[in-house]
């Protein structure tokens, strides 16, 4: 950044009062700082970086202290930088505010291919950090296992379990398949016996069934993987722990289990079961059933998080989750984006393939189409539905989907508690254009920023007001 921007940074911290998630402030008046590799690597470790302003002293109503030696903590930062495996190369900028030196170091986020970014003094288990709001926090050995698999293509789903015997897995379905893939596998049907190709396909591993094998193909999968199954439950009210009528914690609950196949279509009936459904009259005048969420959309995020989602030893003890409430659905699957897919660019480019193994199989199977269409069609379903659009998010190393059905449509008054309500939760510049049906400037510039102004709304990435990633939410 420029001198410019550090002055123009510091107002904002100042008017912020608060560190952030791209952000972190050292006073540094008396002193370098000694211990900066818990920010070191938590910047390097998430994609938009982050920034370390020397110089301001949250502990003293965020004034401008000053450095003691802007040189010197240039040099001596840089130090403790080339402690950082890989070395992290940082960007200064050095800026004068009343007399008094403040000194700004932005740490760039790596590729994925180099995470996690760790403290050579204490080896990449321990000094392996992630940020979490304004703090920096240590990665668990799953998040350090999950840049590993990655960069390492590790195949999870391609595993083979040695306790399970061949004879487990249906015989029947393991014929069609294997019909199914010489039919579409052209050269599989030419000097290839049926045992290679189950090889070949990944269902056997040196003749030991694997992971996907064994949840495409077994008689009972959770018999011997039992927690990659689907718990569902409808909850009465809005948020987890709310007592329906009756004090009851849920209203229906269900362990889905299986194959894939069926898991999928057990976990959509279920769906389907617990939904509202109204009948509305068309413009012909006919009777027609509206269903709370669009089958279609809720099919795509189910199969997604059971394809998607971590087969590593490190989530066998999570199931893949379907939470129904009053507003919404939710389904949540152990393991983040995987590779250099992030939440900006989700359905717009081709992603990395966590479980290509399994991917394959269910390609074969008709199950998925493996067209990296499924976000796209989930938004299209949502708006012909007149709903929000879907929500997609990573929190602590789980991926996030929602559906909002109709109870979250609000009408737009021209009230400033119209725009407060729908910001109950963080909203994206296109949402709120969509919720208020004005134009983007007159929506951002007439509506949104005087609440900014009077402090009713915050901007979560405030360091980068013009992100891309900035969403708007309620104080």
């Amino acid at each position: 950044m420029q001198e410019k921007d550090l002055v123009s940074l510091v107002k904002q911290i100042q008017s912020n009062r608060c560190e952030t998630q791209h952000l972190e402030l050292k006073a540094a008046h008396e002193g370098c700082p000694k211990r900066l590799y818990d920010s070191l690597s938590s910047f390097s470790n998430q994609d938009e970086g982050g920034t370390i302003v020397f110089g301001v002293d949250e502990k003293q109503n965020y004034d401008v202290v000053g450095v003691y030696d802007a040189q010197d903590i240039q040099k001596k930062v840089n130090e403790q930088c080339k402690e950082m495996e890989p070395c992290v190369r940082p960007l200064f900028t050095v800026c004068t505010i009343n007399d008094k030196k403040v000194v700004s170091a932005e740490i760039p986020g790596v590729e994925i291919v180099h995470r996690p970014v760790f403290y050579k003094g204490i080896g990449r288990i321990k000094g392996s950090f992630v940020r979490v709001g304004d703090s920096d926090e240590p990665m668990s050995e799953y998040e350090v296992y999950s840049y590993e698999a990655y960069r390492k293509h590790i195949r999870d789903d391609a595993r083979p379990i040695s306790d399970v015997p061949i004879q487990s897995l249906n015989k029947s379905d393991l014929d069609g398949y294997i019909q199914q893939c010489k039919k579409e596998r052209k050269n599989l049907a030419i000097n290839v016996d049926d045992a290679e190709i189950l090889e070949l396909m990944g269902v056997l591993h040196s003749g030991v069934p694997t992971v996907a094998g064994i949840l495409a193909f077994s008689k009972y999968p959770q018999g011997y993987l039992p927690q990659f199954c689907i718990t569902a439950v409808r909850i009465p009210g809005k948020e987890m722990g709310i007592l329906g009528n009756s004090g009851e914690r849920f209203i229906d609950n269900a362990r889905i289990t299986g194959t894939i196949p069926q898991m999928l279509e057990d976990a959509i009936s279920f769906v389907q079961k617990n939904s509202r459904h109204k009948t509305i009259i068309d413009k012909e005048g006919r009777r027609v059933d509206k269903e709370e969420y669009p089958i279609v959309a809720v099919r795509e995020i189910i199969l997604n998080a059971l394809v998607h989602r971590d087969y590593s030893i490190y989530s066998e003890n999570v199931p893949v989750r379907i939470e129904m409430y009053d507003d919404r659905l939710q389904v949540i699957n152990s393991g983040g984006l995987y590779g250099k897919i992030t939440l900006s660019n989700l359905g717009k480019v081709r992603p990395d393939t966590r479980n290509a193994v399994l991917a394959n199989i269910l390609e074969i199977l008709k199950v998925t189409e493996k067209r990296y269409s499924g976000i796209p069609t989930i938004q299209k379903e949502m708006q012909d539905a007149g709903l929000l659009p879907a929500e997609f998010s990573v929190r602590h190393g789980e991926f996030y989907a929602i559906l909002y059905n109709s109870v979250t449509e609000q009408e737009y008054s021209g009230k400033p508690s119209d725009i407060l309500a729908f910001c109950s939760v963080p909203r994206s510049r296109a949402e709120l254009q969509a919720f208020t049906g004005k134009s983007r400037f007159y929506t951002m510039s007439h509506i949104v920023q005087p609440l900014i102004n009077s402090g009713s709304l915050k901007l979560t990435l405030p360091e980068k007001p013009q992100s891309s990633k900035q969403r708007y939410v309620k104080v």
